[in-house]
């Protein structure tokens, strides 16, 4: 047998290590029985093997079956909620921890794993037994002298050291569990006695002489409340007299003189000042329920808290028993598996740092989602969709009050999904020109690879989130589509078919804008050469110039003459030119005239040919 202590965890442990197993399927528990303390935390732990070419699904411990013959997984089992945690590794050991055990808790306890073959199950049978005895003083003896043995149902190791107090004060410790002296019978003495190191996990107090000796008993010696609620710790005085002054104190809160501890009434003490209060003040003068009430509760506040009181005839209770010990806690969610991907099956559980007490109910909620989504100390989310993540809560509420838990992002991981394939610029593709291809995607974690196909091509065209395409040719249309991968899986998107247009078309439209322009300088300049011959004629004869120049006539409504008005003209030329005076100068619109400006070289101007010096 071996002793093991963790902590505040003391086991001992028989070391018989059992092998069952037959065809390839085992199951090793490290030892056959376990016996440790109330209150304590023990480690049950096994290793399993299997045919190696099947894969496990399942793994866990039960005690219990249901109604249908089938295992209840522990942490299934309402009486062990919050209590029990699994630990594994990929060398198929499995450890089964369990917390603030309770004497219920003993059992036998099984492991059972499960493969993917059909019927491919297996139990390791029989289990590892565990006891949770605690302890007890026995008394043997008569009036002359008893004797006292503390004991407990499981065999304790020979170096253990036990503690003695009397009348809730510490008397001896001795490495022997029997009481070094008699006791003779006293009617007002009790008796208690504790492990040390272990000094919380303390026996009942037992009366020597009868059942009415002077004792306290707490109304719980452990509690776990909420922080910022409130929590009533109370107790009970049992004895021949009634009590005349009482005090609730801690021990880390108290002084010491000379190594003895000095109570300090909490109700004096700055850091609970207006916290504290003795709500049963009137039955402080007998026996009791004594109760102490801390409202408004911080973290700090977790301690022991003990009674102490005096009686007539100058009794005082001793200041050395241990009392309640109170824990406050926060409460914060955890995620089962610790990482999720869409489609698992996800557990939240809303945790704190002990087992709160008076079983509070459990409602969570999604942050900015007003009605809440399920109740119960677990929530779970079967088939996990992306839509899901978001940031989750829980609220606890007992007699003591109600505290709402930090907020827990849940981060629904996926593979690529809504995939596709945008091109620039948008619209006819021509032959020469230049476009880009970029593929979208929609996955968690992002995105870290992109391929780029062409339909009917084995080989990728590319890689990366976008494919640029330069000179496009006629060669280069197809249908084009990418492959989005992340770290979960990989999509591909709906193909994009690309049509170039030839570059002919373009040229068509340059070649007859080229020819249309071609064309009006053609005629412009036949028809210039036209007129200018036509007025070179007219200057060679002067009579005609003359004739031309009368033949002239004014229009009613205006002082404009027009100009080539011959009497055997052609209709076109009707009104190719007017002519009329400038009342600024003496120049005349005309044509062909011998004192021309250059800039007049195509209509020529100059004075009336009838006043011409030249003439």
């Amino acid at each position: 047998m071996s002793v093991r202590t963790t902590g505040r965890v003391l086991v001992f442990l028989w070391t018989v290590t059992v092998v069952l197993g037959q065809n390839g399927w085992s199951v090793t528990y490290s030892t056959q029985s376990i016996c440790i303390f109330k209150g304590s935390t023990v480690d049950l732990s096994c290793s399993y093997s299997y045919p190696s070419k099947l894969t496990v699904t399942s793994t866990f411990w039960f005690i219990n079956n249901d109604a249908e013959g089938n295992p209840v997984n522990l942490i299934n089992d309402p009486d062990y909620r919050d209590r029990v945690r699994y630990n594994s590794n990929n060398k198929n050991e499995h450890i089964l921890t369990i917390t603030d055990l309770r004497k219920s808790d003993s059992a036998e306890y099984m492991f059972r794993f499960i493969t993917d073959q059909t019927g491919g199950k297996f139990i390791g049978r029989p289990g590892v037994i565990l006891s949770v005895p605690g302890l007890q003083v026995n008394v043997v003896g008569e009036n002359t002298g008893n004797t006292l043995t503390c004991s407990t149902t499981c065999p304790l190791p020979g170096n253990t050291t036990y503690i003695w107090y009397k009348n809730g004060q510490h008397i001896d410790e001795s490495t022997s569990a029997q009481y070094k002296d008699s006791v003779y019978s006293n009617y007002g003495d009790s008796y208690s006695c504790a492990v040390k190191g272990h000094e919380d996990l303390l026996s009942p107090t037992v009366c020597v002489q009868g059942q009415d000796c002077s004792r306290v008993i707490y109304t719980k010696r452990r509690i776990c409340v909420l922080k910022g609620s409130s929590v009533d710790i109370s107790c009970t005085y049992d004895g021949y007299n009634d009590v005349t002054s009482s005090l609730w104190f801690s021990p880390k809160q108290s002084g010491r003189w000379r190594d003895k501890l000095i109570p300090e009434d909490l109700t004096t003490d700055p850091g609970y000042a207006g916290r504290v209060e003795y709500p049963d003040q009137e039955s402080r003068r007998s026996k009791g329920p004594f109760t102490l009430r801390i409202t408004d509760l911080r973290e700090e506040d977790s301690a022991e808290y003990r009674f102490t009181f005096k009686t007539y005839y100058n009794f005082e209770w001793g200041h050395s028993l241990p009392g309640t010990i109170l824990t406050v806690t926060g409460l914060q969610v955890k995620m089962t598996p610790s990482t999720c991907n869409e489609g698992q099956n996800v557990t939240l559980t809303c945790s704190s740092t002990c087992t709160l007490t008076d079983n509070p109910t459990y409602t969570w909620y999604k942050k900015n989602v007003a009605s809440p989504k399920a109740s119960g100390q677990s929530y779970s989310i079967t088939n996990i969709r992306s839509e899901d993540s978001g940031e989750y809560y829980c609220e606890a509420k007992n007699e003591y009050g109600r505290l709402n838990s930090s907020t827990l992002f849940v981060d629904v991981h996926y593979g690529p999904k809504n995939t596709s394939v945008s091109v620039s610029p948008s619209g006819e593709i021509v032959e020469g020109s230049s476009v880009t291809l970029t593929c979208s995607s929609d996955a968690n974690p992002p995105v870290y690879k992109y391929t780029w196909y062409k339909k009917n091509e084995t080989s990728p065209k590319a890689s990366g989130q976008s494919y640029s395409i330069t000179n496009i040719r006629s060669q280069d249309s197809g249908e084009y589509y990418c492959e989005a991968e992340n770290v979960i899986s990989f999509a591909k998107s709906p193909a994009l078919t690309i049509i170039i247009t030839g570059k002919q078309n373009s040229f068509m439209n340059a070649a007859v804008g080229v020819t249309v322009f071609v064309l009006v300088i053609i005629c412009l300049s036949g028809f210039m050469c036209f007129r200018k011959k036509a007025f070179k004629s007219n200057s060679s004869d002067r009579r005609n110039s003359r004739e031309t120049a009368e033949s002239a006539h004014p229009d009613s409504n205006s002082d404009m003459y027009t100009a080539l008005n011959m009497k055997n003209r052609s209709p076109e030329y009707d009104t190719l030119t007017a002519v009329h005076h400038d009342p600024n100068s003496d120049t005349y619109t005309a044509l062909n005239m011998k004192n021309r400006s250059p800039e007049y070289d195509t209509l020529d101007s100059g004075r009336d040919p009838i006043h011409d010096t030249d003439a």
